[in-house]
């Protein structure tokens, strides 16, 4: 784990003046605790995210070992497409995740998913646009790989259910809300939506959030699904 690549101190100074409500969650969270997973590439941090898709930690972590131990050296997509598809179910993949790992494989080799390298020098926009081509990938996994793994600063995961909750809480008397109100609200926050978003996770969390595994274990209403 380690420090986001950007002020976090000047995002929450900046944030609090932007938006008083929200400057009132600061006040009552305190500092923000944002922190980014280690990441070595792109291609293991995704087949990590289909993998772990609507299960429970432990459940996931087993299958994501079991996968991993399937690989000579780190995963990558040529040992992905190496290896048959009764080892791969056999360490617990579904077909359909399976199915996804096959298209996350032949996307990489084919260039639509960048290496880590790669996606450092790419917009945010283009990203999901690249990264939602591979079968099972949705834009929440992409907003959580941007904000928890490439430390990028204005993420606003409009498909989280927590974040839409806690929206709901603070802007509208806990009335539901739809994505585009939340999108245009969001927009006084520019260019530290990363951070914002950290304090609405925190408003309605016992524990702040660590990582992009623990918040795919308290949204029960993703946006992502299995295609």
């Amino acid at each position: 784990m380690k420090a986001p690549p950007y002020d976090v101190a000047a995002a929450v100074q900046a944030l609090r003046e932007a938006d008083p409500v929200l400057g009132n969650v600061i006040t009552t969270i305190g500092p923000c605790e944002l922190e980014l997973e280690t990441t070595r590439s792109l291609f293991e941090a995704l087949m990590r995210a289909i993998i772990y898709q609507q299960l429970h930690g432990r459940a996931a972590a087993a299958i994501h070992g079991r996968v991993n131990a399937l690989f000579s050296g780190s995963p990558s997509p040529a040992g992905l497409q190496a290896l048959s598809d009764e080892a791969l179910r056999g360490a617990g993949l579904s077909a359909a995740k399976l199915l996804a790992l096959r298209d996350l494989a032949a996307k990489a080799e084919a260039g639509t998913v960048p290496t880590l390298a790669q996606a450092r020098r790419i917009a945010d926009d283009e990203l999901v646009t690249r990264l939602t081509a591979v079968r099972g990938i949705g834009p929440w996994t992409v907003h959580m790989l941007l904000l928890f793994r490439l430390g990028r600063p204005d993420v606003m995961p409009i498909g989280d259910f927590a974040i839409r909750l806690a929206f709901a809480r603070l802007y509208r008397r806990g009335r539901d809300v739809k994505p585009a109100a939340l999108l245009r609200h969001s927009e006084r926050w520019r260019p530290w939506r990363s951070v914002a978003s950290w304090y609405l996770w925190r408003s309605v969390a016992p524990e702040p959030p660590a990582t992009a595994n623990d918040l795919a274990r308290r949204a029960p209403a993703r946006a992502d699904s299995g295609r």
